[in-house]
């Protein structure tokens, strides 16, 4: 009960929560760990495993109501999570009374000190209200059900370039809740979209089940989602028809970003094609322009880059508001 509260969100353990998505993300990674040791006798386990439902099956037991239906649309979650709104909320009430109180107790003391701590204090409630003004606009603008509809259309955007043959499979790197992915496989109907991402904890709104849930929702089967890496694409080289994503590089700190990019483009046949979109600016990236020409030099038949804080925003001033200034679209054919 205290879970389905905004405050009771903040309290709540991540285990009250999430338990099922936890316990899905063990199996899988006690799974990937098994194919280390593939010889290894585990009798119990396979009892265990043989004796349960599938995934899918315990979260619609479990994440729902009993006896409802499955999802009559989607839910890809949302790039700002709710939980950090109410933080950012939270955090700048807490400030600002913490701060009004400090601040009066030092003036009729005269503490230099605790007006210090006082003016500190209000400054941190400033700047927390600023950040949760912006998470509010944020959350709102990249709703599914909102007016603006920010992720659909940076999306459905992508999607337009992924360009698979009949019989082909596409490869998404870092599907989250696995819109990009279901969007592809929708423009491409004859052929087979693989949605992989990690699906760390630090995710909690993102997993494989959710990606299926996602799928079942839209009325897409020729999906599939799998665990994977995208620092080691656990594929051979030129494995697929087309190679997507979408806002993850960025993520992965301490990495190239252009290795990052070029791993991706390892596993994409001859002739294949490829949407990857990003935050590219030279900060992150470096020369993404002598890539492109070191690319053109490989061989690759087209490689552009395509500027979309003002294709897929209303402004490059929106984009930069929204912290993802340097949005760009790293598109062609190898």
């Amino acid at each position: 009960m205290m879970a389905k509260t905004s405050l009771g969100k903040l309290c709540a353990t991540d285990h009250c929560r999430d338990a099922v998505t936890e316990m899905e993300w063990l199996d899988e990674q006690f799974e990937l760990l098994r194919k280390k040791a593939p010889d290894l006798p585990m009798p119990a386990w396979d009892g265990l495993r043989g004796s349960m439902p599938d995934w899918a099956q315990i979260h619609q037991m479990y994440d729902r109501p009993e006896g409802t239906l499955p999802p009559a649309k989607a839910d890809y979650a949302n790039w700002m999570p709710k939980d950090m709104v109410v933080g950012s909320a939270a955090g700048t009430g807490a400030l600002l009374t913490a701060g009004v109180i400090t601040a009066k107790k030092a003036a009729e003391s005269d503490s230099k000190i605790g007006k210090l701590c006082g003016a500190a204090l209000l400054a941190g409630a400033a700047g927390c209200g600023a950040f949760s003004v912006y998470s509010f606009i944020a959350r709102k603008a990249f709703s599914y059900e909102g007016e603006r509809k920010l992720s659909k259309q940076i999306i459905d955007g992508i999607a337009e370039y992924v360009t698979i043959p009949d019989g082909g499979t596409g490869l998404d790197v870092g599907c989250g809740s696995g819109a990009l992915t279901i969007a592809c496989a929708k423009r491409n109907p004859n052929a087979k979209m693989i949605g992989m991402d990690h699906w760390g904890p630090e995710y909690r709104d993102f997993s494989k089940a959710v990606c299926e849930r996602n799928a079942e929702a839209e009325g897409v089967t020729n999906v599939s989602f799998e665990q994977g890496n995208a620092v080691k694409l656990d594929y051979p080289d030129e494995s697929f028809d087309a190679v997507t994503s979408n806002y993850v590089y960025h993520n992965i700190v301490g990495l190239d970003k252009k290795i990052l990019l070029l791993e991706t483009l390892r596993v994409l046949k001859k002739g294949g094609t490829f949407a990857i979109h990003d935050l590219m600016e030279r900060s992150r990236y470096g020369n993404m322009q002598k890539f492109v020409e070191k690319l053109k030099a490989e061989g690759y038949e087209e490689v552009y880059l395509i500027d979309t804080t003002d294709k897929f925003f209303k402004s490059p001033r929106e984009a930069k508001w929204l912290m993802l200034g340097g949005s760009t679209l790293l598109v062609g054919k190898k």
